[in-house]
């Protein structure tokens, strides 16, 4: 028998209206966009621009537009908390980074060609 904690979205009517009305506002902005197809091109960006932010502007007013706003804000609080390494750090792990790959593609060569010449020319006898 599991005693996880179960956890429960509460939505309400209310919001799953403004999460539809964001979905249809973003329809409606790309049917404008094609709608006003002989308008002159600012017409059409405006129209879908202003369509565009009203969907986003609703979206945000619902609860999961208020979760993506926490979330992003605890995203930068966490970000604050890191401590980055300075200039003289950086260059140096760069160094040690191409300095391993480097020694690694030669070891990768040389265990290529020793292997190369003890099959093709001691076993096979194959002379290049």
């Amino acid at each position: 028998m599991s005693t996880s904690p179960q956890v429960e979205t509460v939505s309400t009517t209310a919001d799953k209206a403004k999460l539809a009305g964001a979905v249809v506002l973003l329809v409606v902005s790309i049917v404008a966009f094609y709608y006003l197809g002989k308008q002159d091109l600012w017409v059409r960006v405006v129209a879908l621009l202003a369509l565009l932010g009203a969907a986003v502007a609703l979206f945000f007013t619902s609860e999961s537009g208020k979760q993506l706003v926490a979330f992003g804000r605890d995203s930068v609080r966490e970000v604050k908390k890191v401590v980055w390494p300075t200039r003289k750090e950086a260059i140096q792990m760069t160094g040690y980074v191409f300095a391993f790959v480097f020694l690694m593609a030669l070891y990768m060569w040389l265990t290529d060609k020793t292997l190369e010449w003890v099959l093709y020319d001691l076993i096979l006898g194959w002379r290049h």
